[in-house]
């Protein structure tokens, strides 16, 4: 079985990776990942269990406006709570995600980028990081050197600059 290390000690990264798996190991029929349909919506999250949670905060308060008992108070600090819990418990787990999308990009960077910009990745904000995944291997190199010479800081204009969009089908 060949070494998954180069001679050098890099890493190879597989083409295979960025492919959508299920949990058989099976391809998904997912259409292709671009700039205009890479941010996730899960229905059950962001359609049924948002609305019902707001939907509960604005009876709890309707309803303590109409008796003003402690008990109906207590509805509502539960309610907003609630709210609170399922706005961070995604906030988190993006925050997470874009952690984890650092490392991989400092990792990636090491491998593709040439010497001049070697000493330069420490330079990479997050945001600029989570913009510049999407690139591809070749483009990388020159779409890096671009975002610190134009200080482009924001992740949407990065990714709008990707030609050679990677699509991530294991984003949250």
């Amino acid at each position: 079985m060949p070494s998954p290390e180069r001679p050098s000690g890099q890493l190879v990264y597989s083409e295979a990776v960025q492919a959508p798996v299920t949990k058989q190991g099976d391809l998904m029929a997912e259409p292709g990942q671009n700039f205009d349909n890479h941010t996730r919506f899960v229905p059950p999250y962001h359609y049924v269990a948002m609305p019902i949670f707001a939907l509960n905060l604005l009876w709890s308060v309707y309803r303590f406006i109409g008796v003003y008992t402690f008990q109906a108070f207590l509805n509502v600090l539960v309610a907003l709570a609630l709210v609170i819990l399922f706005l961070f418990a995604r906030l988190f787990a993006l925050a997470a995600q874009d952690r984890v999308i650092r490392l991989e990009m400092r990792l990636r960077m090491r491998e593709l980028l040439p010497d001049d910009l070697q000493g330069r990745i420490n330079e990479f904000t997050p945001k600029q990081m989570v913009g510049l995944r999407f690139a591809g291997d070749a483009e990388l190199p020159a779409l890096a050197q671009k975002v610190l010479d134009e200080n482009i800081t924001a992740a949407t204009p990065i990714k709008k600059l990707v030609t050679d969009w990677q699509g991530d089908y294991h984003r949250v």
